[in-house]
């Protein structure tokens, strides 16, 4: 709780993951990934209550065993490949008996994210009281530089270069979501749908705690790094 205001932290992860399979459980530095966020979770200064989200019977398992709340089962068709991000974390909210003012939704594939990421993004959402708060990282490939293709392959730029500049030093700064933190009013996002409108806040974490697992290779670089800091 912070300010009076209560605070409930949702884990969503179903069993479906093409890319790295079973990767919510698959082991990651000594413990399964979703741990990783589970213990993070723990250590918050105003979450209340963290609860899993999972429609998968071995994920919820894990879970459990790591310390996390699994107060239902996530129903099948809100866990396809095609489901919105949204609609896992309003049926939760609308599953539970009991009220609470925020919600923070902090993804498993996220593992270099710290509780300091988590209660700052509270903080900074409850203090200057915006109805969201989503952290982000500052984009490694600036968009200047990007193109799209035409239908003849002739690139053409993203973004209107009315100035020219040469040199990287001179782009203004861009900043990427990075998965690893969404804090919203719950009121307000039942209207809203949406973490991300334009009364979003921005919470800046760095780059060496925003990696997003999607990949073999990005779990690699994860562990690697997290073995390196705890060693």
């Amino acid at each position: 709780m912070i300010q009076g205001k209560s605070i409930l932290a949702i884990i969503p992860a179903r069993g479906g993951s093409k890319g790295i399979p079973r990767k919510n459980i698959r082991m990651l530095a000594g413990k399964p990934l979703i741990a990783w966020t589970i213990e993070e979770a723990k250590k918050s200064k105003y979450i209340d209550r963290f609860i899993l989200s999972s429609e998968d019977e071995e994920i919820i398992k894990v879970a459990k065993e790591w310390g996390c709340d699994v107060p239902f089962i996530r129903p099948e068709e809100l866990a396809m490949d095609d489901t919105p991000g949204i609609e896992p974390v309003l049926h939760a909210i609308n599953a539970l008996k009991e009220q609470y003012d925020y919600v923070v939704l902090i993804q498993p594939t996220s593992p270099l994210r710290k509780f300091e990421d988590i209660d700052g993004c509270i903080e900074k959402c409850i203090e200057l009281n915006v109805p969201a708060c989503v952290s982000v990282v500052e984009a490694e490939n600036h968009p200047y530089w990007m193109y799209r293709l035409d239908k003849l392959g002739r690139m053409k730029s993203i973004l209107e270069k009315n100035d020219k500049i040469a040199r990287r030093q001179e782009l203004p700064v861009f900043y990427v979501l990075n998965g690893a933190v969404y804090v919203a009013n719950i009121n307000w996002l039942k209207k809203e749908k949406s973490f991300i409108t334009s009364q979003t806040m921005a919470f800046i974490m760095p780059k060496d705690r925003s990696l997003d697992i999607d990949s073999t290779f990005e779990m690699d670089i994860c562990e690697y790094l997290l073995l390196k800091c705890h060693n």
